[in-house]
């Protein structure tokens, strides 16, 4: 039971990277949004209320939305690898339906091959770019971390997903399993839903 929770965990973990990621940013920018409506109005108040105008306040987090910025290019990035393992990523598939279901198979495992090889030269390139990063950092303005740190996160998600890709065809090839189409999955989902609000009284 254990071992199927933590393969459930390790099978979902860009997802719930995602969600913690999405969630930060979000509050995050809503944060910054109600700083600078409070502080504006303060500011505004400082000109009638002479205990307003002895503290200069600051607007917002200085460097909120800079923090913002490099949670939302995380969050992005291993998305693209969740969709990956949710085989999500578009394709152009249409014309492999007027030939045999063995094309269309061939032709999207060597399209994957060619996706792996791009995947693992992007990991090469940016691994030297988070060498270079730290032999001559560059610092970021308000945070003041080394943008290597941030950077990390290309040889992370493009080697992910290198995984997920391998996975699904090994899901898909050797188990037999069929891999669900998400945009179906989306409509099946809510037409289930709107059968139960018909049923229901």
């Amino acid at each position: 039971m254990r071992a199927q929770k933590a393969l459930k965990i390790v099978d979902n973990l860009e997802s719930y990277l995602c969600q913690i990621l999405l969630v930060f940013f979000v509050c995050l920018l809503f944060l910054q949004i109600v700083l600078r409506l409070v502080f504006s109005l303060m500011d505004t108040l400082s000109h009638y209320i002479v205990f307003f105008e002895k503290y200069d306040l600051p607007a917002s987090l200085p460097w909120g939305e800079e923090l913002s910025r490099f949670a939302f290019v995380w969050f992005v990035y291993f998305g693209a690898t969740f969709a990956a393992r949710l085989a999500a990523h578009n394709r152009v598939t249409f014309q492999f339906k007027i030939f045999p279901e063995i094309v269309g198979n061939i032709s999207t495992f060597l399209a994957d091959l060619i996706w792996i090889a791009f995947n693992t030269t992007m990991v090469f390139f940016s691994i030297n770019v988070i060498k270079e990063g730290f032999q001559y950092p560059e610092y970021s303005p308000t945070l003041d971390w080394i943008m290597a740190y941030v950077f990390m996160i290309f040889p992370i998600a493009f080697s992910l997903m290198n995984i997920r890709i391998i996975q699904v065809n090994i899901m898909k090839y050797i188990l037999k399993m069929e891999i669900a189409d998400v945009d179906k999955i989306d409509i099946e989902e809510r037409e289930s839903i709107n059968l139960e609000d018909e049923v229901t009284p």
